[in-house]
């Protein structure tokens, strides 16, 4: 069992920063990769960008140079750092974990982020 809880959210500027958090409780030695997914309404959930256990990272085509996502282990904790934010980055974001073995996937609850323009 792993309980995420996603941290960060809000309104921000277009042109401006934010950094969402996520930290992972419970069964934390379990997970392989974390990562971060998003929802905007009406739209179906799509990938941000993934990071295993040893730093290795993967990013949705149009995000990358704009979003970096990072892990702190020892702090069980995975942060997506977003740039030069857009109003179409307005959505849900949500933060995942996974297991190989069984292969299960968590979701937080999830954090808005509205972009104004």
């Amino acid at each position: 069992q792993v309980q995420l809880a996603e941290s960060g959210g809000g309104l921000v500027q277009a042109g401006g920063s934010l950094r969402l958090s996520c930290a992972a409780s419970g069964n934390i030695f379990s997970i392989n990769n974390m990562g971060w997914y998003r929802q905007a309404p009406g739209k179906q959930r799509e990938l941000v960008a993934t990071i295993t256990r040893g730093l290795s990272t993967n990013y949705a085509d149009s995000l990358k140079g704009r979003f970096t996502i990072s892990r702190e282990n020892a702090k069980d904790t995975v942060y997506l750092q977003m740039n030069s934010l857009r109003p179409e980055d307005t959505a849900i974001y949500y933060c995942t974990a996974q297991r190989n073995v069984p292969k299960i996937v968590y979701w937080g609850k999830g954090s808005l982020v509205t972009v104004a323009s």
